[in-house]
């Protein structure tokens, strides 16, 4: 999963400021644990370097210093924004990025107490971006399909995890996304990754949103499923209402993706515990929580 002939450490991250920018080298290097495609130091108060560590996160790394400008102005909700593009180098041969620090605590190591009003917050932010994408917009092999194309990665972890007791349940969910009907309208600006990692939390409610590296244009169903990965119980019903532009078909989908996803979680959380590569142990929780409100909190 990542370059492990590639060492980043804080004396390289401030020798690489000081050798493209100085005038940011003399601020506090902190590392940042977490991350998957890139390796995040904290940098003073208000800024963070994203070095990347696998190998397409580069490509990921400057999409989102080409959008991010475009979309943050218009959002409702404090998200990376980058400040500095650090160029490869014989020191490191990939591109870096100084962004700007979106505080809070991720969800992951926290919880939600205020659900209805990071339901409407949630709803406000999603409203937001989900604008029509223009043409020049990025897409992603691996995500934005139908649930009906992604039947393999759900096979996948659904024999990896999922509860006996809960078996037929989930598959119910997914199978009722898969006869869901397709995306009709115009591509639309979506997140593509919102799971409690990538989402942070101050005084209860959410307060930021992180990594877009896997932003594209199309379903928005993609970002829909985060009623039921971000929020608290009994609350989807209330964010879709705030929501107001979901129809009937789009529900099944994010929620068969909401499941799916759920699953993805308590996979990366179950190889966290073994000490796997890449695990993640507090997502495992996260997704078990957000599996149990995909199938208690269906009906609209």
């Amino acid at each position: 999963m990542t370059d492990s002939e590639i060492e980043i450490t804080a004396d390289l991250v401030h020798d690489l400021l000081q050798e493209q920018h100085p005038d940011l080298a003399g601020l506090a290097i902190r590392e940042v644990a977490g991350g998957w495609g890139n390796q995040m130091w904290r940098l003073g108060d208000e800024l963070a370097v994203r070095m990347p560590r696998t190998q397409g996160a580069p490509d990921l790394l400057r999409k989102e210093c080409r959008w991010l400008p475009v979309l943050a102005p218009r959002l409702p909700l404090p998200v990376p924004n980058p400040v500095r593009i650090g160029e490869p180098s014989a020191r490191f041969p990939k591109p870096w990025a100084v962004m700007t620090w979106v505080p809070g605590e991720p969800l992951d190591h926290t919880s939600i107490s205020r659900g209805d009003h990071a339901a409407d917050t949630l709803a406000g932010f999603l409203t937001a971006l989900h604008a029509e994408a223009p043409e020049d917009a990025p897409i992603m092999e691996d995500r934005g399909d139908h649930p009906k194309k992604c039947t393999d990665g759900f096979d996948h972890f659904f024999h990896a995890v999922v509860p006996d007791d809960l078996a037929d349940d989930v598959r119910a969910v997914w199978d009722d996304a898969v006869a869901a009907p397709e995306w009709e309208g115009p591509p639309l600006w979506v997140h593509g990754d919102l799971h409690p990692a990538n989402v942070v939390v101050s005084d209860g409610t959410l307060s930021g949103v992180i990594d877009f590296d896997a932003m594209f244009a199309g379903d928005p169903a993609w970002d829909l499923a985060a009623a039921w990965l971000l929020l608290p119980a009994d609350a989807a019903s209330p964010f879709f209402e705030a929501y107001a532009q979901a129809d009937e078909g789009t529900i099944r989908r994010a929620r068969g993706l909401a499941a799916m996803k759920s699953l993805f979680l308590m996979l990366m959380g179950q190889n966290g515990d073994r000490g796997l590569p890449g695990g993640k142990p507090t997502w495992g929780p996260a997704g078990r929580a957000a599996l149990d409100r995909v199938l208690r909190d269906g009906s609209m």
